[in-house]
C-alpha cells in the first residue's frame, strides 16, 4: 500500500529507469508533485510524462547544476519537501585496473554527487519547515565486493554521509539511506541477462531470485512517509538476506550441529 503523499514535492535524481523510475512513479501514486532529475533528457522527459512531474535534465556532479535543479523544483513545484538522491553508476575491474579518471567518475557520481544534492535541498527543507532525504547506496557500501573498490568505497561514503546529515538536519529534516543488493536494473543487466551469472546471484540469496526496482522503491517512499516519523540516521539493506551467511555455510552448520531444522 502506498501511503498519502499529498502535499510532498520530491526531487528524485536518477529518475529516468531502473530504482529512481519506480521511486518516482509510487511518489506520484501517493499524490506527491514529483521532479525527474537524470542526465539523459529522454527518459527524464518520459518518466515525467508517465508521473505528470517536471522533467530536469542534469550531472549531479556538478555543483551548480544540482543548486538549479533543487531552485528549479522549488519555484515550479511550489516548494521541496523530500529528496531521494539516487543517482548513480559503477563498474567492474581490478582495483588496481582503475584509471583515475574511472575513479573520479564514480566517487563524483556516487559520492560527492549525493553530497551536492543533500547539500543545495536540506536548506531549502530546513526553511520550508520539514522534509526528507532518502539516500540509494549499496550493498557493497556495507560489505564490499571483488572488482568494485571505488564503487563500494562511495557508496560507503554515502552511508556515512547519510548519518552525519541526520545529526545535523535533526529535528526538522529526516536522513535516511536504502543499501539494494542484486536487483534487476539497467545497470545490472550484464548479470541478470546472462543465465550463469544470474543462476549465482540467485543461489546466493536466501529468497532466492533477484529484487525487482519496484521493491526498493517501497522502502524508499516508506521512510520518506510519515509511516517512518521516529526513523532517521538508519540504513536499510534491501537484499534478499544476501548480506547473511550463504546458504552453502548455513548447510553445513546445520549438518554439524546435527540438522537441526532450517
Amino acid at each position: 500500500m502506498i501511503p498519502d503523499l499529498s502535499g510532498r514535492v520530491v526531487l528524485v535524481t536518477g529518475g529516468g529507469s531502473g530504482i529512481g523510475a519506480e521511486v518516482c512513479r509510487r511518489f506520484a501514486a501517493g499524490g506527491a508533485k514529483v521532479a525527474v532529475l537524470d542526465r539523459d533528457a529522454a527518459t527524464a522527459a518520459a518518466v515525467a510524462a508517465e508521473v505528470n512531474g517536471l522533467a530536469i535534465t542534469a550531472d549531479v556532479a556538478e555543483p551548480e547544476a544540482v543548486d538549479a535543479a533543487v531552485a528549479t523544483t522549488r519555484d515550479e513545484l511550489g516548494g521541496l519537501t523530500d529528496l531521494v538522491a539516487n543517482a548513480g553508476l559503477g563498474r567492474a575491474k581490478g582495483l588496481w585496473d582503475y584509471t583515475d579518471k574511472e575513479f573520479a567518475l564514480i566517487v563524483g557520481v556516487n559520492l560527492t554527487g549525493t553530497f551536492n544534492c543533500m547539500r543545495a535541498a536540506i536548506p531549502v527543507m530546513l526553511a520550508g519547515g520539514g522534509g526528507s532525504v532518502v539516500n540509494v547506496a549499496s550493498l557493497t557500501g556495507v560489505r564490499p565486493t571483488m572488482g568494485e573498490g571505488p564503487y563500494s568505497a562511495a557508496k560507503a561514503g554515502v552511508i556515512a554521509l547519510t548519518a552525519s546529515g541526520a545529526l545535523e538536519a535533526a529535528p526538522t529534516v529526516r536522513v535516511n539511506c536504502v543499501a539494494p543488493g542484486m536487483i534487476r536494473t539497467p545497470l545490472t543487466q550484464m548479470v541478470t541477462d546472462t543465465p550463469e551469472w544470474l543462476a549465482g546471484a540467485e543461489a546466493g540469496t536466501p529468497l532466492g531470485r533477484v529484487g525487482e526496482a519496484h521493491e526498493v522503491a517501497d522502502v524508499v517512499v516508506f521512510l520518506a512517509s510519515d509511516a517512518a516519523s521516529y526513523i532517521t540516521g538508519q540504513t536499510i539493506v534491501v537484499d534478499g538476506g544476501s548480506i547473511l551467511p550463504s546458504l552453502q555455510s548455513d548447510a553445513l552448520l546445520r549438518a554439524i550441529a546435527g540438522g537441526a531444522p532450517g
